[in-house]
């Protein structure tokens, strides 16, 4: 009896003992628990995106401005009163058709008499080659009525070309534009008589930034919309100027589009998309993922449940992505949301991968 009452008190103080040794470890679990639980609530969550080799439409959204094909301000070459206008405003006219007259009366006298010292003179040096086959008269005296009949057709020649002056005349095919004289108006060299345009094709002038200057080349496409219009046209850039413009640091490029059904106007404000050369494998994030700063762009790296700051060189933006030439590699995260509470080092966590 004696020995099962010590066998019994040995076995409860050998299980005090054990929950003695118990208690502590117990507590610190607790307290590794509630550590644990406090980091999580501490983390951000942020939205990442995994980085990854994509091929990217090289496109460039730029502005411009419409031209015409060929434009003109019509203006006289001799001061003189308008005596017949012969087109209609807001007409088409051909090349070479005759659109204004101004008064030619004085040159027209002068060429008649021109024109007759010149018969007169004709027949002057017809007489005396006659004589000199005879040899009635010396080579001077014929030379000297020979040159004179020059003299007399480059005359006639002169006024002639005087009077064409007052002849103004359509330089190419287009639309003239509104008058700004009438008949009687004096005019001088500085009169502006009207406008004319050709509109078809029509003219785009636009600019790209001078980082894109050795991707485009003539041929390439520009798709392009203007305002109060949602219908998109197509051109064709076909003369690139030669050198980057020192100030703004852009690229000037001229396109044509075909206008048949003249819907477009010079001077109209143009939306472009350049298209130019696909680019493949390239990296691209979504552009909220860009922080900018003195020192040039960042991003944020996921790395082992923190965000670290990664210096990158950019290259190509579309309306939502970013190209990244440098500074992040295949497979990285990157943090795409709560960049005003990222700090070097913060803690974070992804709740969601775009």
């Amino acid at each position: 009896m004696k020995k099962n009452i010590k066998t019994i008190l040995i076995v409860a103080v050998a299980i005090i003992i054990l929950i003695l040794l118990a208690i502590p470890k117990l507590g610190s679990s607790e307290g590794e628990t509630k550590i644990s639980e406090s980091g999580s609530a501490n983390s951000l969550p942020v939205k990442a995106h995994i980085t990854k080799y994509e091929s990217l439409d090289n496109k460039v959204l730029t502005t411009g401005t419409i031209l015409a094909n060929e434009d003109v301000d019509l203006k006289s070459e001799v001061n003189g009163k308008i005596t017949k206008i012969f087109f209609q405003e807001g007409s088409y006219v051909k090349k070479g058709d005759l659109l204004v007259k101004i008064n030619d009366a004085d040159l027209q006298a002068q060429l008649q008499s021109a024109k007759s010292r010149l018969e007169l003179q004709k027949d002057t040096e017809y007489r005396q080659k006659q004589l000199l086959e005879k040899e009635a008269i010396s080579q001077e005296d014929y030379d000297m009525t020979a040159n004179q009949l020059q003299v007399n057709q480059a005359e006639v020649e002169l006024i002639k070309a005087q009077i064409a002056k007052t002849e103004i005349r359509a330089p190419f095919s287009g639309i003239i534009g509104l008058k700004n004289v009438s008949e009687g108006s004096f005019v001088n060299n500085s009169t502006v008589i009207a406008s004319l345009q050709n509109i078809n094709p029509i003219k785009i002038d636009f600019s790209i930034p001078e980082r894109y200057s050795s991707m485009v080349e003539v041929g390439d496409e520009i798709n392009f919309t203007i305002s109060g219009n949602d219908k998109a046209y197509i051109g064709k850039v076909y003369a690139i100027e030669p050198k980057i413009d020192p100030v703004t640091r852009t690229l000037q490029i001229r396109a044509l589009c075909p206008n048949t059904g003249r819907e477009i106007l010079p001077g109209s404000f143009a939306n472009i998309e350049l298209v130019l050369k696909k680019i493949e494998n390239t990296i691209l994030v979504p552009s909220e993922a860009l922080i900018p700063d003195i020192q040039g762009q960042k991003v944020f790296i996921y790395r082992n449940g923190f965000a670290s700051p990664q210096r990158v060189e950019t290259g190509i933006r579309t309306d939502q992505n970013v190209q990244l030439t440098s500074g992040v590699s295949e497979g990285d995260t990157i943090i795409t949301s709560g960049m005003l509470q990222l700090r070097p080092g913060a803690q974070v966590k992804i709740s969601e991968l775009e």
